[in-house]
């Protein structure tokens, strides 16, 4: 495993989206758990970008808003990161942050999983609403 620019090269760094960090809530599953069963030692981050889409999901009303709420929780585990890339849609944000800087990404979001597989980004998804598996680009 290198190292990457934020991480130590013991762990593999994973970017969680917002759809990663409502699992939990969604599907009963410990991402942080699986993770490391797949994976090993990893240090999770996430952007400020997708922080702002959980808090707008966050103020809603039903399922969605609730697992938001645990996703931001969630993401308190997680270091945040500036991808300075202002202006753009978050699913642009995140394949760019990984692709740049050769970072895995938790997501059930399939058009990002299909944007971050075309640019050869690893990507983990869940699979059966129970376990998460490795897409490679």
């Amino acid at each position: 495993m290198a190292p990457d620019r934020y991480g130590d090269s013991r762990c593999v760094t994973v970017l969680l989206d917002a759809n990663a960090l409502m699992m939990p809530a969604q599907f009963g599953v410990d991402i942080f758990a699986e993770l490391a069963g797949l994976l090993g030692a990893i240090d999770p981050v996430t952007l400020g970008c997708v922080r702002e889409e959980l808090t707008g999901i966050s103020r809603g009303r039903g399922r969605d808003a609730a697992a938001a709420r645990v996703g931001l929780a969630l993401a308190d585990r997680c270091r945040t990161l500036d991808d300075g890339a202002l202006g753009l849609p978050v699913d642009e944000r995140i394949a760019r942050f990984a692709e740049e800087q050769g970072m895995s990404v938790l997501t059930n979001d399939r058009r990002l999983r299909d944007r971050l597989v075309a640019r050869g980004v690893p990507v983990i998804v869940m699979r059966k609403q129970k376990r998460l598996e490795i897409l490679r680009g």
